[in-house]
């Protein structure tokens, strides 16, 4: 195993507490009672949409504090665009569970390229 630079060793701790801490959460990363839209109907109501919400706001939250300013601004442009995305699935249970699944997947190999690029 490389050994990694003391500034990726502490990114590296504070993703995976923050993950830990979302896992034992049981609501959305938004207020349920305020919600209108079908997607977030579905997303307060079924805890394994809740929790893929809430995994997926942390990690979202976590990169964007570590990405240098350009890269910010397109991944909350990307981010725009995944709401929309989530929108049309509705209350689809199904289709927010892989839509989730995969933009989460998107978003930890950016936070595994940002720590393989600090331990160069």
């Amino acid at each position: 195993m490389a050994s990694c630079s003391p500034f990726a060793e502490i990114i590296r701790v504070s993703f995976t507490l923050l993950l830990l801490q979302s896992v034992s959460v049981s609501a959305a990363s938004f207020n349920c009672a305020d919600v209108t839209g079908p997607d977030e109907k579905a997303i307060c109501t079924d805890r394994e949409l809740s929790e893929k919400d809430i995994r997926m706001a942390t990690t979202y939250d976590m990169l964007r504090k570590v990405m240098l300013m350009g890269g910010r601004g397109a991944l909350q442009d990307e981010q725009a665009n995944w709401l929309q995305k989530r929108q049309q699935c509705g209350d689809n249970t199904v289709c927010l569970s892989h839509l989730y699944d995969d933009r989460i997947a998107e978003l930890n190999d950016r936070y595994q390229h940002i720590v393989a690029s600090l331990n160069r």
